[in-house]
């Protein structure tokens, strides 16, 4: 194949080193425009760690000699939560003058499309309030802004997009001017991609000038801070831990001052919080310790015969599920932006549809290809003092995922967790809330239990669907 008008022949010549010329073959049917964007693009590959990484797929499975010697991490658990009232309260106070500091910041990743919802726009803004019909960003930005003002202080918020979701995001955040928060306070910042390879290791081709990407995982955060600026500016604002949860629970306990005393007074430099487990096939990550390092093993790695192992009550053994909430120490993050690999990718097989040879669209009906993805838990290991803390499930997670008919994690599911929880919070304060009402506290109204006792009188009879806001 004869390359017409490249000036940029070392590509070509890694291309054909690397085996990868074949995304070329539509050049000369491609308009000026359209091959800028190409060769842009493929400049942007590093063809070394693809080909090192296509090599891997091969390798076995380490977790089967890894899960042997698994066992309970260090851990926080609701027993020792509410063993005492001092405990809880040293926590509480660690992480309340942490807060009133100014030494918190909010990480939400947010590059998910709601394509499981049946909409087809950034998942972050899909309608969940179970009375108002916040959005899901909305929830978020509003849980920041109450906590702000519960402590006095500018928490920032720093976003990440991902390339599918990351202009709509912008411009549907801008319109609603950052539901309140100072736009200063809010950071937008777009994780990076990965090219997929078919099992021969070749790159697919999406279009006839543009290469196959997917976003590259939840543990590109850490890089795209960087790379935004973002973990400058919380260095600079004299930030010292960084909240992250993900844009789909909007039950996250936003920067619970507990929490984050739990996280300081253990001098923990990455600290998870985790659910405990109802069945030994909940497909949840499994916090676990390997040789004295925190880890996770996902459900789908973690062997059967292992999962299933019980402690002589016959509660489960490896019970720490995790719910993608973590707070990490800023300077744990960036030491590990500069140890080189500290966040490894993980391959799955998944369906890409490519253009053929003769440039025909193929809609695999198997999965013909392999993406390379990396997982902010993979920091576990290398963090100092980790620990995991458990929540119940009905008080801290209940991500929204599916359109109905399924059964779990739907919508309606999850608004009614929301009505749930609040319902909980008044009742905890002395109020009455007749059956099957249904009920949504704005955070700015109160952010927890703690801080709606002072707003609503014990004795209060709630009888009708209600917004407090």
């Amino acid at each position: 194949m004869q390359i017409e008008n490249i000036e940029n022949q070392d590509l070509v010549n890694r291309l054909h080193k690397f085996g990868q010329s074949h995304v070329l073959q539509f050049w000369n049917e491609l308009e000026s425009v359209q091959k800028n964007k190409l060769i842009k693009q493929l400049e942007s590959f590093d063809f070394e760690l693809i080909e090192k990484l296509t090599g891997l797929a091969a390798i076995q499975s380490p977790w089967e000699k890894l899960a042997q010697n698994a066992e309970v991490p260090p851990a926080i658990t609701l027993d020792q939560q509410t063993a005492g009232e001092a405990p809880y309260q040293r926590a509480r106070a660690t992480g309340t003058a942490a807060l009133a500091a100014g030494k918190v910041g909010m990480i939400l990743v947010a590059g998910g499309q709601g394509t499981r919802l049946g909409f087809d726009h950034p998942k972050g803004m899909f309608p969940i309030g179970p009375v108002s019909e916040r959005s899901l960003y909305q929830m978020h930005f509003e849980q920041v802004l109450g906590r702000s003002r519960q402590f006095g202080v500018q928490i920032p918020l720093y976003v990440m997009t991902s390339p599918p979701t990351h202009d709509e995001t912008t411009q549907f955040l801008t319109d609603h001017q950052f539901f309140g928060m100072d736009p200063a306070d809010v950071k937008i910042f777009c994780q990076g991609v990965m090219p997929a390879v078919d099992k021969e290791g070749k790159l697919l081709l999406e279009t006839k000038s543009r290469v196959f990407v997917s976003p590259d995982g939840h543990g590109g955060t850490l890089e795209a801070l960087a790379r935004s600026g973002c973990l400058e500016d919380a260095n600079t604002r004299g930030i010292e831990h960084l909240f992250y949860g993900q844009v789909d629970n909007p039950l996250i306990q936003t920067c619970d001052p507990a929490l984050v005393g739990y996280h300081l007074n253990s001098d923990s430099e990455m600290t998870s919080q985790v659910v405990r487990k109802t069945d030994w096939s909940q497909k949840v990550g499994n916090v676990v310790s390997i040789n004295g390092k925190v880890q996770i093993i996902e459900y789908s790695d973690l062997p059967e015969k292992y999962a299933k192992q019980t402690t002589a009550d016959g509660a489960l053994k490896l019970w720490a599920g995790s719910i993608a909430v973590h707070l990490f120490k800023l300077e744990f993050l960036n030491h590990s932006l500069g140890q080189a690999g500290s966040l490894p990718f993980h391959l799955a097989n998944k369906k890409v549809p490519y253009l053929d040879a003769s440039g025909k669209q193929v809609k695999p009906d198997t999965p013909n290809a392999i993406k390379f993805e990396r997982f902010i838990f993979d920091l576990l290991p290398l963090a100092k003092n980790a620990i995991v803390c458990e929540v119940k499930a009905e008080d801290g997670f209940c991500a929204v995922k599916n359109a109905p008919p399924a059964k779990t994690e739907t919508p309606q599911h999850v608004k009614k967790a929301i009505s749930d929880l609040h319902t909980r919070w008044l009742l905890a304060i002395g109020a009455k809330v007749a059956p099957k009402v249904m009920i949504e506290i704005n955070p700015m109204f109160a952010a927890d239990v703690e801080s709606l006792e002072n707003k609503i009188p014990a004795g209060t009879e709630i009888s009708e669907t209600t917004y407090f806001q």
